[in-house]
């Protein structure tokens, strides 16, 4: 499902390049966790600049470390999991210009293509850049396989 800060389309992009169009089939407003196995963050600059700055979008991902449901962040996606003030004591990768952000919230930061991080109310996925995407995908889907089936 879809959750966005607004109803309509959102614009998706490949790098730089528009991309197709999605339609939203929640707002972050009327979400809550406890209707999702786990949470995908995107990535790219502006995406999660935006997020962290919604009240209530940091408010929807807080809700699923304190639910201990698991969540999936890559590139600068976790700026959100910072402006949430949920990274503490977690291990995590993250594009490497977030490192000093990361650090400074309490996190580890290590340069892996992807890292799983279960030091905490839930398993965390995180994962670098868009050369990582495939390994990105096809941990979190097993992650949260996992999570679900337990």
């Amino acid at each position: 499902m879809l959750v966005s800060t607004q109803s309509g389309e959102v614009q998706g992009f490949n790098h730089l390049d528009k991309a197709d169009t999605f339609p939203v089939q929640e707002v972050v407003g009327d979400a809550s966790a406890d209707s999702f196995d786990g949470l995908v963050l995107p990535g790219g600059v502006a995406n999660p600049d935006f997020l962290r700055m919604d009240d209530k979008a940091v408010a929807f991902v807080r809700d699923f470390f304190e639910q201990g449901r698991p969540v999936a962040a890559i590139c600068h996606a976790p700026w959100t999991l910072v402006e949430a003030d949920v990274v503490r004591g977690r291990v995590m990768t993250s594009w490497p210009s977030l490192q000093t952000d990361l650090r400074n919230a309490g996190a580890e930061w290590v340069d892996e293509q992807v890292k799983v991080c279960d030091h905490g109310s839930n398993k965390l996925v995180t994962s670098r850049k868009p050369d990582d995407l495939k390994a990105f995908c096809e941990t979190f889907l097993e992650v949260f396989a996992a999570e679900r089936a337990s």
